[in-house]
């Protein structure tokens, strides 16, 4: 069996843990013994049984490589629409439908609406990803599956150490996440977080606000950029009283997966994929609240942290492979 890995998405413009996703699950494939490469869309000598598109391809590249008696397996990432009330998926869906009928297909083509009912498998990282894959785009039953995000054998291995008196935030510096939000929360809660990650650009108004927070109010407000080291950041989930998250739209968050490794109590956004994949294991808060609610929520958890059981581990992306190589294994078989 020979993966080839295709995706649109630049990693050096646009860092985060889609990029992590795909190079771990390149990574897990490969140490349990499975041949894969980068698509070379350059080499016509390239060979492969399956192509796994991290993304939304148009249903001509999925046309085209059925064509060349390659099979198509897509991931995609459902964070926008995911995130959306009930009522905006509604008049979505119900665009969508008239576009469907109303213009050309050369337009509608260019949406990959139909990509969801061409691909050979559709993996969603969550359950209400595949329920919106199934809803929205008409993912047929069969060949839709759930795979979530695995976890680094470092945060598993991770030795316990002593909670320190922060909360900690591991999140880029932009607005969908929103750190400022959450740190004028910790201001008025009177609760330390400790921010850890980067911005997209250093220029943004953005974080440019936040920055100006951390400066103001350095004892509650910690900042120090972001952790590479993945070991360290593992030590700095042991640490932490607690991880919070209150990001507007999401799909299924590495950082919180990696802070369960670590046996650190969650407080999220009250949003599907948090409750979809976390239950009753994790504290939850509208990211939306007004700054009173929001801070009384952080100061409401912060006090309850040191008693909060831990949510059970998730799985690491040796695991996450061998599950796809059962998904691979029924594609190559139909």
């Amino acid at each position: 069996m020979k993966i080839l890995i295709d995706h649109p998405n630049p990693f050096l413009l646009a860092h985060g843990g889609f990029q992590i996703q795909i190079e771990e699950t390149k990574r897990g494939l490969e140490e349990i013994g499975i041949e894969v490469e980068w698509l070379r869309w350059w080499d016509c000598h390239q060979s492969g049984e399956i192509i796994h598109y991290f993304g939304r391809p148009n249903a001509a590249y999925i046309d085209f490589a059925h064509g060349k008696g390659v099979k198509v397996v897509i991931s995609e990432l459902l964070t926008g629409l995911g995130s959306r009330s009930s009522l905006a998926r509604t008049l979505q869906k119900s665009v969508m439908c008239l576009a469907q009928t109303a213009l050309p297909k050369t337009f509608t083509s260019r949406m990959a609406w139909e990509t969801y009912t061409k691909a050979d498998a559709c993996i969603a990282l969550t359950t209400w990803e595949a329920s919106l894959m199934k809803q929205m785009f008409g993912a047929p039953s069969h060949r839709l599956f759930v795979v979530p995000n695995g976890v680094e054998l470092e945060f598993f291995e991770s030795p316990k150490v002593p909670r320190e008196s922060w909360l900690v935030c591991t999140a880029t510096i932009t607005q969908r996440k929103r750190v400022v939000e959450l740190a004028k929360a910790a201001i008025l809660a009177q609760v330390p977080v400790r921010f850890l990650g980067s911005p997209y650009s250093e220029g943004d108004p953005y974080f440019v606000e936040f920055s100006a927070l951390a400066q103001q109010f350095p004892s509650i407000v910690l900042y120090g950029g972001s952790v590479n080291d993945r070991r360290e950041l593992a030590r700095i989930y042991r640490q932490a009283r607690g991880f919070v998250l209150l990001s507007s739209m999401e799909s299924l968050s590495l950082s919180a997966l990696e802070a369960v490794a670590c046996e650190t109590p969650l407080l999220l956004s009250d949003l599907p994929w948090a409750r979809t994949s976390f239950g009753q294991h994790a504290w939850y808060c509208d990211p939306f609240s007004k700054l009173q609610s929001m801070a009384q929520k952080l100061r409401e958890f912060y006090n309850a942290s040191p008693t909060i059981a831990p949510a059970p581990k998730p799985e690491n992306w040796s695991d996450i492979a061998q599950k796809l190589k059962t998904i691979y294994e029924s594609v190559i078989a139909s």
